[in-house]
């Protein structure tokens, strides 16, 4: 995390950027193409087609699958003599590295946004917290031994939304730190049109159309008006809708994010377009647009349940 004196630029967008994600990228790409995409490791291969996973390489990918995946590869102690003390230091071997290599994407997680903080060591605290408790939730989901290799490919997986996912962890630290909740919440104005519009037809979703903008997806993404007032953020969410959904889904096409809200039982969802953004997770609407959001919710009350789905580029 950059610093500049003793303000931290703070905000509850995670995504996976700059130099420091790029390091660990380069390590998830890597084994993506060399251990899993070679022969060395054909029954993965297999795993991974039907079981439709696939391991982690882009923030994107990680919250449109709801899922961090990551793999390790180890070769057998020195001291090991029988095969079966090879494969299994070498199954250690891999579970260690991979558990590395979920610990360096989560280091290179970018928290950035709008709110200054002048303690920088609690801020650390709090990311630091939600990697050791995240790390702690994630599970060894598949193990392959090439024995002519003597390598091991163990893949671990832990899921984004859900208590036990980082998001259910990172939302605990923000709503539970009043001062975090503060400056990221309270101190932003409310949206509260005098004169709402009177939608004649009935939304029970929202669709926000973000391929035009340098958007990306968040643990937090927020909804402002022209004005910089907000309409949609965690405080409007249900906090148990909150854990298991986050702030919404994310798809690369409006049809897509369609099909997503259906699932949740949304018949007929608001589509608009993004009308710019405020930060890299907070996406602005147009006035109109904000008033047909604002009187929409009004009947249904679909932000409280989090049936917001953003399209990316």
């Amino acid at each position: 995390m950059k610093k500049n004196g003793l303000v931290i630029v703070f905000a509850i967008t995670v995504f996976l950027m700059a130099s420091t994600f790029a390091g660990a990228q380069q390590v998830v790409e890597q084994k993506a193409t060399t251990a899993i995409m070679s022969d060395k490791f054909t029954q993965t291969t297999k795993w991974l087609n039907q079981s439709s996973l696939s391991v982690t390489t882009s923030p994107n990918q990680a919250f449109m699958n709801d899922y961090i995946m990551v793999t390790g590869e180890g070769v057998p102690a020195a001291t090991a003599r029988t095969p079966g003390q090879k494969r299994l230091t070498a199954e250690r071997a891999a579970t260690v590295v991979a558990y590395r290599n979920l610990a360096e994407i989560l280091d290179g997680l970018c928290v950035a946004g709008d709110t200054y903080v002048r303690n920088a060591s609690v801020q650390y605290d709090v990311v630091r917290t939600a990697v050791t408790g995240f790390i702690k939730g994630a599970q060894v989901v598949h193990k392959e031994y090439n024995e002519q290799e003597e390598i091991a490919l163990v893949i671990v997986k832990v899921g984004m939304g859900g208590p036990a996912g980082f998001g259910g962890l990172i939302y605990d630290k923000i709503l539970g730190d009043p001062g975090i909740k503060k400056g990221l919440i309270e101190d932003k104005p409310s949206y509260a049109p005098k004169t709402p519009v009177v939608e004649a037809t009935i939304f029970d979703g929202l669709i926000v159309d973000a391929t035009s903008e340098n958007f990306r997806p968040a643990l937090i993404n927020r909804i402002f008006n022209p004005k910089g007032e907000l309409l949609y953020d965690p405080s409007k969410i249900n906090q148990k809708v909150l854990v298991e959904f986050g702030c919404g889904e994310y798809t690369n096409k409006v049809e897509k994010a369609k099909d997503a809200l259906a699932s949740r039982g949304v018949k007929n969802p608001l589509v608009i377009r993004a009308a710019g953004t405020i930060t890299p997770s907070d996406l602005k609407v147009s006035e109109e647009d904000a008033l047909k959001i604002f009187s929409s919710n009004q009947k249904t009350d679909f932000l409280a349940h989090a049936r917001v789905a953003f399209v990316l580029k």
